[in-house]
């Protein structure tokens, strides 16, 4: 985490944000207009270094966003800001409609926070660590109770409930983080890398859950240096690079210009070969049909609108599953800003 009370380079130190949850309303919250999340020309400064240099995005309600940039891009930086437990030096952020700088208590009513570091309570059971959250966001007794329950089989906890802290996995204790950031239904969550060192059921249990809060009208923005680890989860993606945002796109639109290879099956092999060549598609033949090159979604759709018309008795074209990739135009500038060296871009998370 990063050192606090630094200045801007010939600033005034900056005092940071400490305030308690205590003194807002904890039940849940309802969604003002506008985004979850607005992040405006935000900067933030450790002497010298620049760790945001003018980080600008929006994360609306009912869709999950992903934060995306290596190591070093910023990504916790702006993550704790937004958590109201780091102050910009310049710029403005707005969560469910309140200035972390101004309102934080107002924040932190409104936003589930789960770090990267889980900070888990190894000697308390599950469920009094589950409680600990819950008073600590003044919900009552019965109130508390009642989401433990909900919360632990939203994961599938609810077997530990009566066991300590210390005998979970780090994938338990990943999820238990997650019940924690949800125990006051909040309406804006910000996590920081969750998908870190899951395994694949685990992956998919988180994506299923945060498909379901954004469901639900919850703003998600969700952290990783990986895209793939969020492309089945988030329907936007926020590219950040040495504390910048360099492109935004709807996952969907990634999808379909993304390329990848195709895998055609036929009832007749010797038609489909022929009508492949016909038409100067490159193919090679592999166990269980033929492989296309690498196409976009359209190329593929047309491909088989043609082979389809022309006869061709066709059963299945698959794509070949292969890892989303940063658009072209946007890996060159990300190279360039994490070379050693560049930036200082080692030394920012």
């Amino acid at each position: 985490m990063e050192p606090a009370g630094q200045a801007p380079p010939g600033g005034a130190a900056t005092v940071e944000v400490t305030a308690s949850v205590e003194s807002t309303a904890s039940v849940e919250v309802t969604a003002p207009g506008g985004p979850g999340v607005i992040v405006s020309d935000v900067w933030r400064f450790f002497g010298s270094f620049t760790a945001l240099g003018g980080m600008s995005f929006t994360a609306p309600y009912g869709q999950v966003t992903a934060l995306v940039g290596p190591n070093g891009a910023g990504k916790t930086t702006l993550l704790l800001i937004l958590a109201s437990l780091l102050k910009p030096h310049r710029g403005q952020a707005l969560v469910a409609g309140c200035d972390p700088t101004v309102d934080p208590a107002g924040v932190r009513a409104a936003t589930g926070w789960m770090p990267d570091a889980f900070g888990v309570y190894d000697q308390l059971t599950v469920r009094e660590y589950l409680r600990f959250f819950g008073q600590a966001y003044k919900l009552d007794r019965s109130t508390v109770a009642a989401r433990v329950t909900e919360l632990l089989d939203l994961v599938h906890l609810t077997e530990f409930i009566d066991q300590p802290v210390h005998v979970l996995s780090r994938g338990q204790k990943q999820r238990l983080a997650l019940t924690r950031a949800l125990v006051h239904r909040p309406r804006v969550l910000l996590l920081d890398e969750p998908a870190s060192g899951l395994d694949p059921r685990s992956r998919v249990e988180l994506r299923d859950i945060l498909r379901g809060l954004a469901a639900q009208g919850a703003a998600v923005l969700v952290s990783s240096h990986i895209l793939t680890e969020l492309e089945e989860i988030a329907d936007r993606v926020v590219f950040v690079s040495s504390g910048r945002t360099v492109g935004e796109y709807a996952m969907a639109d990634l999808r379909a210009q993304a390329k990848r290879a195709y895998r055609v099956r036929a009832l007749d092999p010797d038609v489909l070969s022929r009508a492949l060549r016909d038409r100067g598609i490159a193919h090679s033949t592999v166990n269980g049909g033929v492989e296309l090159a690498e196409l976009t979604e359209e190329q593929a759709a047309q491909t088989l609108a043609g082979l389809v018309a022309a006869g061709v008795p066709v059963v299945g074209l698959p794509a070949r599953r292969t890892p989303l990739r940063v658009p072209h135009v946007l890996r060159a500038g990300i190279d360039a800003d994490h070379q050693p060296g560049a930036h200082g871009a080692d030394h920012q998370r």
